[in-house]
Formats: structure tokens, sequence, C-alpha cells
């Protein structure tokens, strides 16, 4: 692989893995203040936007990132779940939407589901997700995304990118690349991979950045090494002096 080649893979390789890790960081930090709505809030919702309609059960589920568990306070951290039956109610969603846009709910879409598709709607600082499932019809009341949520995650990912980026742009001078790039890669890697993980499960409906801290025992002494190490191999090799010539008598 040519010079011009090589360097633009690092870019691009210090790009990703450093913008992955700016994403979270933007989701953890444009995701606090979103306070998980009470069950009893939960069960009003649920009974304004599905009138007429009584739930066979509820539950409270707390939210988890990689063993690590979100504060009260972080988005996604808690949902009350009200179950509606033990096969899928399609009839269920069409009154959910119908419900939803006569009272104001806004930024309504379809949920992917099976036999058919549920319905998400938003309102009050609430998102309210209709998800049709096999085993019965699930209605998932959640904090909505603070304001500036998408401007803090899209921001991180540009900082990120742009550090990954200059970080790559250096190891690509050395003369050892090959081996300082891959330190820095194996210890971005196990993050970077489960952050997209999620991304591709969930989208941006719950956070992402729990991984990186669920990680971090193993994440920041392989930065250092590879740091230290990316450090060494960026130093000239100093060459032994040659001794001068003897003058003629």
């Amino acid at each position: 692989m040519g010079g011009r080649a090589l360097r633009a893979a690092m870019l691009l390789l210090g790009a990703v893995l450093l913008g992955t890790a700016g994403l979270s960081a933007g989701a953890w930090y444009g995701g606090r203040g979103a306070t998980p709505p009470t069950p009893e809030r939960s069960t009003a919702v649920a009974e304004e936007l599905l009138p007429g309609t009584h739930a066979s059960g509820s539950m409270i589920v707390r939210g988890w990132r990689h063993g690590v568990g979100l504060a009260d306070d972080d988005y996604g951290s808690g949902r009350t779940e009200l179950h509606y039956g033990e096969s899928p109610d399609c009839a269920l969603t069409g009154l959910l939407r119908r419900t939803a846009e006569s009272r104001g709910w806004r930024d309504g879409r379809a949920v992917p589901g099976s036999p058919c598709d549920g319905w998400r709607v938003e309102r009050d600082g609430l998102l309210v997700t209709l998800a049709q499932h096999p085993t019965g019809t699930r209605l998932a009341v959640t904090a909505a995304p603070p304001a500036g949520f998408e401007a803090a995650v899209v921001g991180g990912t540009v900082l990120g990118a742009l550090a990954g980026a200059g970080l790559f742009l250096l190891l690509a001078r050395t003369r050892r690349q090959p081996l300082a790039a891959a330190l820095v890669t194996v210890g971005l890697l196990p993050g970077a991979q489960s952050t997209w993980f999620d991304l591709l499960t969930d989208g941006l409906a719950a956070p992402t950045w729990p991984a990186w801290r669920a990680l971090a025992p193993v994440l920041v002494p392989w930065l250092v090494i590879a740091l230290v190490t990316a450090a060494v191999l960026a130093r000239p090799a100093t060459r032994p002096a040659t001794p001068a010539p003897a003058e003629a008598p």
C-alpha cells in the first residue's frame, strides 16, 4: 500500500474509532436530565391514548448497558411497560394513532413489529411506543430525549472524529506505524464495536455511553500502553557519533 493510501486509511480508522467514542460521550452529555415517568403517570398516559382498554399487566424496566446501570436522570434509565393480552392486537395500533393525532401528540412514526407494525408518539417530555410482538402488545412509556440531544450527539461525534484523525495522522508519521496503530486500535475497538451493535439494534432510542464506562478497566490500561508505545516509536532513532578523522602530521 502506498504512503498516501496508508495515511488515508489510518485517518479513516482513527476518525471512526474516536468518533464512536465521541458519539457515546455526546449521547451521555445530551441525555442528562431525562427523568423516567412515574408508574401513575404512565398509566394515565396509557388510558388517554388507548381509551376503553385495560392492561393485563405492567412492569418497570430499568436501563442497563453492558452490565452498567444508568443513573436516574439519564436518557433511557427506566420505563414503564404495560401489556395487553397474550397475542398481538393490531387494532390497538390504529386506536393509538387516531387518539394521538386528535390530542396533539407529535412525531408519530411506525414501529416494526409482528404481525403488524406499532406506533410511537411524543409529547410533554414523554415518548410512548406501542410495539406488536407474537406474545402480545406492549406499550412503553419513557422519557423523551432532552432538548439538544441530537446536537450533542452530532457535536461529540465530529469532535471525536477530528481528534482521532489527528492522532492517527501523528502515528502515520512514525517509523513503525502499523504497530502503533494496532495498539491504539486494540484499545478502542471493544467499545466501538459494542456501541455500533447498540446503534444497529436500537438506534439512538437508548444511550450508548455506558459501554465505554463498563470497559474502562480494560480500556484505560490499553490506551496508556498504546500512547506510551506510540510516543517511544515516534522519537527519531539516535545514530552513534562518527569519530572525527585524525589530522595529518
